[in-house]
């Protein structure tokens, strides 16, 4: 069950997107969010669905990897398209189920932000998917370089925010040998009812924990045994360049996102 999630992973390739500058990956993603949120109208989102599909398969990473992201929010994904639907009044009358009434505006706006975040989960994990711990936290490190002039410790964060989110597959990993070992002395993590099945997970918690901090303490004393002392004279066996790739991708995302926000403003296919 857990071993399906790909978020937080790295598969190594030769792909184009693999081989763009960590910094305009990064960037670019927080672009791909803005022009996500800007969207509005049934054919923005399906432009923005085929724009990220395109990425998807340019980066090489399989499409299943992709889409084992969202696993984990089907639930949240189901729920945002039922509470949109009952609760939205606009629109023609499609189902009335006693005092539950289903509107078209509220299943189309709870199809919309449905969409939008399985658009931002597929599109974000090709960040982690496609650049390696190191890469992600020289990029990191490099975009809050200039907020250090005001005693932001640039390469502290950026070195705990890529350690957490590697972290997110090992634990997951983890989690599944403890849930394994229950199961083999009698544990039932699978049959009951939604308060029951969370009730059963509880007695995973507590070595869960025991062992996030194990592992944690270990990643500690190696630092320390490699005399790690942060970012201050830090050198580095390959220097972040952009190229030509890296301005190329900026152009087209710029001009993607230049199409869509058009639209919005102009109010071109906003249904």
């Amino acid at each position: 069950m857990l071993t399906n999630i790909s978020f937080g992973q790295y598969i190594p390739g030769e792909s184009i997107i693999h081989r763009l500058d960590p910094r305009t990956k990064i960037l670019l993603t927080i672009l791909y969010i803005v022009i996500l949120f800007s969207a509005k109208g049934f054919l923005s989102y399906l432009l923005i669905a085929g724009f990220s599909v395109g990425i998807i398969l340019t980066a090489k990473t399989g499409v299943k990897n992709v889409l084992r992201s969202v696993k984990p929010l089907i639930i949240i994904i189901f729920l945002t398209i039922i509470l949109h639907s009952l609760f939205n009044k606009e629109g023609a009358l499609l189902i009335s189920i006693g005092p539950l009434d289903i509107h078209q505006g509220g299943l189309f706006f709870g199809l919309l932000m449905a969409s939008r975040l399985i658009l931002l989960i597929t599109f974000t994990s090709i960040l982690t998917l496609t650049t390696s711990p190191i890469a992600l936290t020289d990029g990191i490190e490099r975009l809050l370089k200039p907020f250090k002039k005001i005693g932001l410790p640039a390469h502290e964060l950026a070195m705990m925010m890529t350690i957490a989110l590697r972290f997110i597959p090992t634990l997951l990993n983890e989690a599944q040998k403890i849930m394994k070992a229950q199961q083999s002395r009698g544990a039932d993590f699978e049959s009951g009812n939604i308060l029951q099945r969370a009730k059963a997970l509880l007695p995973l918690l507590i070595p869960l924990f025991i062992s996030a901090f194990r592992r944690a303490d270990e990643l500690a004393m190696a630092m320390e045994a490699r005399c790690y002392r942060g970012g201050e004279g830090r050198t580095r066996m390959k220097v972040l360049s952009m190229s030509n790739i890296d301005i190329i991708a900026f152009v087209i995302m710029l001009l993607f996102g230049t199409v869509i926000i058009g639209m919005r403003v102009r109010g071109i296919w906003e249904r």
